[in-house]
């Protein structure tokens, strides 16, 4: 079960970086892959749009903001893994 636990949160690590680097292109894919973006998008959503709630996008130049959201996240998950371990 432990392992089971492990392997899924991996999968949410992949899921979340892959989510964040085809969400400016999600109208342009199709297939399996728009089928694995929806999935993780239903995922990833929820707990996003109340993480940004909480931690507003970090100005790191002129027009440049980082969306912490998503790092908060990474960290929850990698915190996860540490626990499982």
């Amino acid at each position: 079960m432990r392992l089971l636990f492990y392997i899924l949160v991996n999968v949410l690590i992949v899921g979340l970086f892959l989510y964040s680097k085809l969400t400016p292109y999600k109208n342009r894919l199709t297939g399996r892959y728009l089928k694995a973006f929806n999935l993780f998008e239903g995922i990833f959503n929820p707990f996003l749009n109340f993480l940004k709630k909480i931690a507003k996008p970090a100005q790191v130049g002129n027009g440049i903001a980082v969306d912490m959201s998503q790092i908060i996240l990474l960290l929850l998950l990698l915190l996860t893994l540490k626990f499982i371990l």
